[in-house]
This record gives C-alpha cells, structure tokens and sequence, in this order.
C-alpha cells in the first residue's frame, strides 16, 4: 500500500479513517506513507505507532505523482495498490482482490468505488469497463477519447508490484493516477462488479477546487496518449516475438 500525504490540518481525521479502514482489512497488509515535505510529529499517532506503517520523509514537497513513486521504491510485496490520504477501503477491498489475483494469476484486480458523502451516504461508480476477465490493453478499448470517463477507478486496483513499476505516475501535478491505468495494457487483469474503495467527496479535495479544470484536458491527454502508446508497444513486440 502506499499513501502520498502533507499531513494537512483538515485531512488528518481522513487519514486516520483511511488507517482505521485498513486495519479492518482481513489478510495482512504493510503500508508506505510517504510524507510530502510534512512535518513527522503532524503524523495521527495510531499511524505513527502501527508496525505495519513505514513513513518515507522527503525533505520538500514535490507532488502526488513524485511522492509515490518514491514510495514504490520502499514497497517489497508482491502486490501493490495506492490511495488518497482522504478516502478509505471497504472492509473486503484486500482479502477479495487478493484471492482473486492468487487463484487467477492474473496481473491486477479491481472493482467499483463509492462516492463518501459528508453524510455517511455513499454512491456507487460503476466504470465504464463491464465486470469480468480482460485481456492486456482491452480496457483501453473503453476509454476511447481523453474527455469521456476514464474505464476505471485508478484507486481500486490492486496489481503486482513489477507491473505498477513499469507503468508508474508520471509526473503530473494533477491526474497522475491516470497514467497508472496503463498497467492494463501490460498484463490481463479482472474487474469485479463491487465496491472496493471509497472515494471522499469534501470542499478542500483537489477536484472541487476552482483551479482543476484549468489543467484537466492536459492531464488526460497525456494519460490516455501514454497508455496507448504504451498498449501499441506491447502489442508489436508480441507479434515481431511470434
């Protein structure tokens, strides 16, 4: 697991609540909270002192998409996933992904997210991608333009280690989660049809800021141009191999 954070004031109740859904979580799971040129003592205590939680403090700032990277250097299980330090996991999100990728062999998992309203109410995402086994690069055949829906939560896939390596965060200050949707052009992967994430709607997240159109459009170009690019390569290179 691995969580980019700046420990801000008005996110540490969310952080918590994205440690206290991990620890409901029913398999083992060890997670990298990589601090983005935050203060350490800012850290909720029952993450500062849960063994399974490694901090990885980078001396300044430098973004989402840097500071997970870094933490994929610290990360040594055979599995992989990333999330916001303002959302939290529903209680079967591991132990069913998991299962899936260990009684399949396939390279990731994922399945729907739920919008977490300030209320407690959620709303259930259904991606674009239908449920099932797909084979590496059909995914992209759902996201067919850079402005329509992406084909599906970044956030809710689980995936080996080596793929999200081969297919890391870009260097986007915004949208950088799109980039690692190419992991499905590396490798097959399954959609399961239920939540296994839960995507928190507040006033001070990055989307609801006036200021995140203005680079939207780029940012999804650019990921939708990478992961086709990335799923045209593989592609050659399995025929010029057969």
């Amino acid at each position: 697991m691995v969580i980019a954070t700046q420990l801000r004031p008005e996110r540490l109740g969310f952080l918590a609540a994205m440690h206290a859904s991990l620890c409901r979580q029913s398999v083992p799971w060890e997670a990298v909270v990589t601090l983005d040129g935050a203060d350490p003592t800012r850290l909720p205590a029952a993450l500062a002192v849960d063994p399974r939680i490694r901090t990885l403090a980078l001396p300044r700032s430098v973004g989402a998409a840097c500071a997970r990277n870094f933490a994929l250097n610290e990360v040594h299980t055979e599995y992989v996933q990333w999330a916001d330090d303002d959302d939290e996991f529903t209680d079967w999100a591991m132990a069913l992904r998991l299962r899936t990728l260990e009684e399949t062999r396939v390279g990731w998992c994922a399945g729907y997210s739920q919008d977490l309203h300030a209320d407690g109410s959620t709303t259930l995402w259904r991606c674009p991608t239908p449920p099932g086994r797909h084979e590496a690069g059909d995914v992209w055949r759902y996201w067919k333009d850079p402005a329509d829906t992406i084909p599906l939560g970044p956030t809710t896939l689980l995936a080996r280690t080596d793929l999200v390596r081969a297919a890391p965060m870009g260097g986007l200050v915004q949208g950088e989660d799109y980039c690692a949707l190419a992991i499905t052009c590396l490798a097959p992967g399954i959609l399961l049809p239920v939540p296994v994430y839960r995507y928190r709607k507040h006033a001070a997240q990055m989307t609801a800021q006036d200021s995140y159109d203005e680079l939207e459009g780029k940012a999804r170009v650019f990921a939708h141009r990478f992961g086709a690019s990335l799923h045209a390569a593989a592609c050659a290179f399995r025929d010029s191999a057969a």
